[in-house]
């Protein structure tokens, strides 16, 4: 591969970064647990942004139950992010040539 081609690939793959960075910011992911009695929203960060309870969950008074909705929502919510993340790496990845054929480990 030339050192001109070479170096256009790693601009564009330095452009793509920056666009990732920008779309991260703007993803948004809710999951929910028991049918409805947890909800969170975490963003593209995997920082969670909101968390709901219903009352009847503490009506039972099972600290057990709840931590376990809780982490199930949680955990469904970044394994949606992380699902938004790869799709919207992907869709960049095949609009530049030359990069949608790498095999790069963790981004394709």
């Amino acid at each position: 591969m030339e050192v001109k081609a070479l170096q256009q690939m790693m601009s564009q793959l330095w452009q793509m970064q920056q666009n990732l960075e920008q779309k991260r910011g703007e993803i948004h992911a809710e999951a929910t647990a028991g049918g409805g009695m947890v909800a969170v929203k975490m963003n593209g960060q995997k920082q969670l942004t909101e968390v709901k309870i219903e009352p009847d969950v503490f009506a039972g008074k099972d600290q057990e139950m709840l931590q376990d909705l809780i982490l199930a929502a949680v955990n469904e919510a970044s394994r949606r992010v992380d699902e938004e993340l790869a799709k919207q790496v992907k869709d960049m990845a095949g609009n530049l040539p030359g990069v949608a054929g790498l095999r790069i480990p963790g981004l394709f």
